[in-house]
């Protein structure tokens, strides 16, 4: 089958993640353990013992890359097969770029880590936040967030997951203030996420540079398959091309949907390494089946099918 490689971004992460593979997969254990002296500190604690770091970004960012990446080479020591494309959300595009070779181990552990880092530092000063739209076309979001924005509020979309699902990153103020307008517009739902960085919007635009210099240091200019841009919904599969991308991936929205949609026809089915978030969410895009791999029996089913 002709298939797509997906990673999943911040928001997959819960406590227990990838403990099955570093039970039962020598590979997982030493992916753990090269972690932990590549950071710094015991990557099985932030993994498998209950705390507050894995919902903190510059935590939670290494974390969900390290799952994926687990999933990812156990997948691949079973089945050789060379994906169409690969495509993360947010986060999960350094995860693809793990995928495609562009990024080591050790060096996509040490730049999500930072890139957190930077992240946290960009929104420290203010009190910012993400929210979840359920029922809305994207359409309305963006009226409802251009015409807040002229009144003075600080409000964008942030996300484009799926058909009638949209989350707006801005000062949390501001977007507490247009609950009500949203669900007056149609909004099923809108949820305040627990979040403390605003994603995806201007807001963190101080981020860019330093990262970018982490990316030039970090990146090899070696992509087995072209990733799709979270930025520009269009493929790229160069060093060069990533280094603009993934800075401006920043400050730009996430556009999961539009970028499904687009190379949906060419491919016959997908894999999700480390999650099922995206299987959601592609139910809603694609008749095509997602195979979510989360711990050793989700691997072995989907390995199966290519053997």
């Amino acid at each position: 089958m002709k298939t797509a490689f997906i990673f999943p971004g911040q928001g997959s992460q819960s406590l227990g993640m990838g403990k099955d593979f570093y039970e039962h997969s020598t590979t997982a254990k030493q992916m753990v353990e090269q972690a932990s002296d590549a950071l710094g500190w015991d990557m099985r604690t932030l993994l498998f013992e209950p705390s507050d770091r894995l919902e903190q970004t510059q935590y939670t960012q290494p974390a969900i890359f390290l799952v994926s990446a687990i999933a990812y080479r156990l997948f691949m020591e079973r089945v050789a097969l060379a994906p169409t494309f690969l495509l993360g959300h947010s986060l999960g595009e350094f995860s693809a770029l793990y995928g495609t070779g562009a990024l080591e181990l050790e060096a996509g552990l040490k730049l999500v880590h930072e890139r957190g880092n930077l992240m946290v530092q960009a929104c420290k000063s203010r009190e910012v936040g993400m929210m979840a739209l359920l029922g809305l076309e994207d359409v309305d979001v963006e009226n409802i967030c251009a015409k807040a924005r002229d009144g003075g509020r600080e409000v964008w979309p942030a996300n484009y997951n799926s058909p009638g699902q949209i989350v707006v990153a801005g000062v949390k103020a501001d977007l507490i203030a247009l609950e009500e307008t949203f669900k007056q517009a149609g909004a099923k739902r809108a949820l305040v996420l627990p979040m403390s960085v605003a994603s995806h919007c201007p807001l963190i635009e101080s981020a860019g540079e330093a990262l970018l210099a982490l990316m030039q240091a970090s990146l090899k200019n070696t992509f087995s398959a072209p990733i799709v841009s979270n930025v520009t919904a269009k493929a790229y599969q160069s060093k060069e091309e990533a280094l603009s991308l993934l800075k401006n991936q920043l400050t730009m929205p996430v556009l999961y949907k539009q970028s499904l949609e687009a190379f949906d026809p060419h491919v016959e089915a997908y894999v999700e390494f480390g999650g099922t978030v995206l299987k959601g969410l592609n139910r809603r895009i694609t008749q095509k089946p997602t195979h979510g791999i989360v711990d050793m029996a989700s691997l072995e089913q989907a390995a199966a099918l290519y053997l």
